[in-house]
């Protein structure tokens, strides 16, 4: 039964989806993301949901990057699992499973990407994360970024036929840039997301993780894996061009904005690690006049 047939019975009127809407728009702009200027262009149900998927996202990442216990972490984000069930079922109980409430039917969000995105803040709630090679890399990929894109290129209205292309090739670039931009604060955590077969061939081995930082091979490891970036940047530019231009430049303000940060990274030989590379805030404006308004 679809969720919309169960709202029927539901006393939700729309001063309270209104209330939804602005909590999940207020956890958006709380985390200081530059997707928000992105989302500001939609039109205001697929403004709405993007609110509401970006929302969840952040708070189930909050879980994990929090201070606790790993069996801390690992009950809420399955309470998380059990709120979607509760969110498929038409009966949500938290107010960004509410919010998404009436886009679930809207644009037929699957319930898999959001079980796919819980999958990979599990693996970052064990504590330590090692990845073995590439494919293990692209794997944790999909489920963090990839699975959102999907979520995403239904909102937006991208052409069935090119949804899993573009949400593929969008979610492996900006979450490679993010694991080449994060290096130092994931390994004080204790996570390794650059894959050890890539490490080892690059001469890289270590009793403690801390010593990859310092270690000779590591741009080598690093430029591998920007020029891997670069190629699924291109590939989504390449689909973006297929679509209509009015729905997806929301999608393409984010890929230009990740991609901004790439070249810095890039150009920075990944040097001075300590020293987080983000745009400034002439970049972001530039960029979103540049791909969000033209």
């Amino acid at each position: 039964m679809k969720v919309f047939m169960k709202m029927k019975n539901l006393a939700f009127g729309p001063a309270v989806r209104s209330r939804w809407s602005q909590e999940t728009e207020a956890v958006v702009k709380r985390s200081g993301t530059s997707f928000y200027w992105a989302m500001r262009r939609l039109p205001v149900k697929k403004r709405n949901a993007m609110y509401a998927i970006y929302a969840f996202c952040r708070l189930v990442d909050d879980i994990v990057d929090e201070p606790g216990k790993a069996g801390q972490k690992q009950e809420a984000l399955k309470w998380w699992r059990c709120e979607l069930n509760e969110l498929y079922r038409g009966t949500p109980s938290h107010f960004v499973t509410q919010a998404l409430l009436t886009s679930v039917d809207l644009f037929r969000l699957q319930k898999q990407d959001f079980i796919d995105i819980i999958k990979g803040m599990e693996k970052d709630s064990r504590g330590q994360v090692r990845l073995q090679n590439i494919s293990e890399l692209e794997l944790y990929c999909d489920q963090v970024a990839c699975a959102v894109g999907r979520l995403s290129v239904r909102v937006f209205g991208v052409p069935l036929e090119l949804q899993l292309k573009l949400s593929f090739a969008q979610g492996q670039a900006l979450q490679l840039t993010n694991i080449l931009r994060d290096i130092k604060e994931d390994i004080i955590l204790d996570r390794l997301y650059l894959p050890i077969d890539l490490l080892n061939s690059n001469s890289i081995h270590f009793n403690d993780i801390e010593e990859i930082i310092e270690s000779p091979g590591l741009s080598s490891v690093c430029f591998y894996l920007a020029e891997l970036a670069q190629s699924r940047y291109s590939e989504a530019r390449a689909l973006m061009s297929l679509c209509d231009q009015s729905i997806i430049r929301p999608a393409r303000m984010m890929l230009e904005m990740y991609n901004l940060i790439l070249c810095k990274l890039v150009d920075r030989r990944w040097k001075n690690l300590n020293c987080r590379v983000s745009l400034t805030k002439s970049e972001v404006l530039w960029t979103t006049m540049r791909y969000g308004v033209f």
